[in-house]
């Protein structure tokens, strides 16, 4: 799955952290920096991913996440 929206692309710098838990670019008060990270790790609990392309010219979210798994993979991973 891809999101993207209409804006600029991330710079690299504020790439380098944009999932790190409690990081946000928005103003004190107005964000708690967990969305990215949270999403991140839900992705990699199902053997997926979660990314930016930085080859878009927008800011695009990339979710890769396997169709199916595998039930030994699946209790393995809640143990």
């Amino acid at each position: 799955m891809i999101v993207r929206n209409s804006g600029k692309k991330i710079s690299k710098e504020v790439n380098d952290k944009i999932f790190s838990a409690f990081f946000t670019t928005k103003e004190h008060g107005k964000g708690t920096g967990l969305g990215l990270s949270i999403s991140k790790e839900i992705a990699e609990q199902h053997n997926g991913t979660l990314y930016v392309d930085q080859h878009d010219q927008h800011t695009s979210f990339i979710i890769e996440i396997p169709k199916k798994q595998s039930n030994t993979e699946a209790l393995k991973k809640s143990a």
